[in-house]
């Protein structure tokens, strides 16, 4: 795998971050994943990231957090360049209606997720997001069809995509 790509998790309770991070864990081997519990910590993160001139692929936040909310953050990163493709998540029990539209009609939100969440769903939701973002963003998403969505992938190959002769 030539790129180096990131799933950035934001939650400021720690069980809640360690059982997200745990779910992920198939993940583990083909994407890092970087924790922050609030908004300017994930801030620092995403500048670190990109510096090493990386990716973040996707973002799982929490909307409750210190400081700044996870909305906020969502759709900042919508407005930054570097950010505009990653996959975003809400993930929270707590954020209003008026939030959540915010969330969708500004960060391009891709999925809401209510807590307490279902693992499989969790991962389901991870696994599409992230094959996404590698089929759009990556020369070679043949690496990564073991972990991810293979079938969408080898389709997305044999359509003409992806291991190109550049």
């Amino acid at each position: 795998m030539d790129d180096k790509i990131y799933i950035l998790v934001v939650e400021d309770e720690p069980e809640v971050l360690d059982s997200i991070v745990r779910d992920l864990d198939i993940f583990e081997s083909f994407f890092t994943i970087e924790m922050a519990d609030t908004a300017e910590e994930a801030r620092e993160l995403i500048q670190e990231i990109y510096e090493k001139e990386e990716q973040i692929g996707l973002i799982l936040c929490d909307h409750v957090l210190p400081g700044d909310n996870g909305v906020e953050l969502l759709v900042e990163m919508q407005k930054t360049p570097e950010t505009l493709k990653t996959r975003k998540v809400l993930i929270t029990g707590q954020a209003g209606l008026d939030e959540t539209v915010r969330a969708v009609n500004e960060a391009d939100l891709k999925h809401y997720i209510a807590k307490p969440w279902k693992k499989e769903d969790l991962v389901n939701i991870v696994k599409e997001l992230l094959t996404d973002y590698v089929i759009e963003n990556t020369e070679n998403p043949l690496s990564y069809m073991q972990v991810l969505e293979g079938e969408r992938i080898a389709e997305h190959i044999r359509t003409g995509g992806g291991l190109t002769d550049k």
